[in-house]
């Protein structure tokens, strides 16, 4: 069993690009185009981890780990961390804040079998995502393992690994706004993860605070907390 600090740096791996200093380069995503935020704080309620871009100037860098350094261990992961107004002041010095992100993280201790038949979608039936996810087509085999939930001879419902390395997948689900509110969306995640277990990988799931269906999702799959990110871009 892994711990939470474990889990975390697996999340922040699967997450962005890291360079050989750990320094973060870009979005892990199709392309890689999409620059990581300028600093991330992961914290668990067994300590703490935190990431810096790799082009911010090493003496902001100092500046910003000596307050992490610092930041307190917290059981209540809601709670903002303690120098969150201090970090977001230093990084606005260096450059507008154009975004700040917060959310929880979760991982699987065991996934329900779904309780409704589901299509893992692969380059062959890519047509079942026609006129409800046509954009993800592309990139499909980027986006592997894929699930949907068909009815009426397209996809309503979809999960599929967003942020991938060998040792853990990020879950990406998305329900039609006709098809929300039926249960759906607990049913693909599970189906996903199920996949993901079976190549030998961890699934993880995480969202933003404000995303509160998205959190009902995890709690329906009695899925366990084990961390909350801070992102600054």
């Amino acid at each position: 069993m892994l711990t939470d600090p474990e889990l975390m740096a697996l999340h922040v791996q699967a997450l962005f690009s890291h360079d050989a200093r750990a320094r973060l380069w870009y979005v892990n995503e199709p392309g890689g185009a999409a620059p990581a935020p300028r600093f991330f704080l992961g914290r668990t309620r067994a300590g703490n981890l935190w990431r810096f871009r790799a082009d911010l100037p090493e003496r902001l860098v100092e500046a910003l780990e000596a307050l992490c350094a610092d930041e307190p261990v917290d059981t209540e992961l809601h709670r903002p961390p303690r120098y969150m107004a201090a970090y977001v002041r230093l990084l606005d010095m260096h450059g507008p804040v154009q975004e700040l992100w917060m959310g929880p993280a979760y991982h699987f201790t065991a996934i329900p079998e779904p309780s409704r038949p589901l299509l893992a979608v692969t380059a062959e039936n890519a047509e079942i995502l026609r006129g409800s996810f046509d954009a993800l087509i592309a990139d499909l085999p980027a986006w592997q393992p894929f699930v949907a939930l068909v009815e009426e001879g397209r996809a309503v419902s979809i999960c599929r690994s967003v942020r991938i390395t060998a040792a853990a997948h990020e879950a990406g689900v998305e329900t039609l706004p006709e098809f929300r509110g039926r249960g759906y969306a607990p049913e693909v995640v599970a189906g996903w993860a199920q996949l993901v277990r079976s190549q030998g990988a961890i699934p993880l799931y995480s969202t933003s605070w404000e995303n509160t269906a998205s959190q009902a999702v995890a709690n329906k799959l009695h899925l366990v907390m084990y961390g909350a990110d801070l992102e600054i871009r």
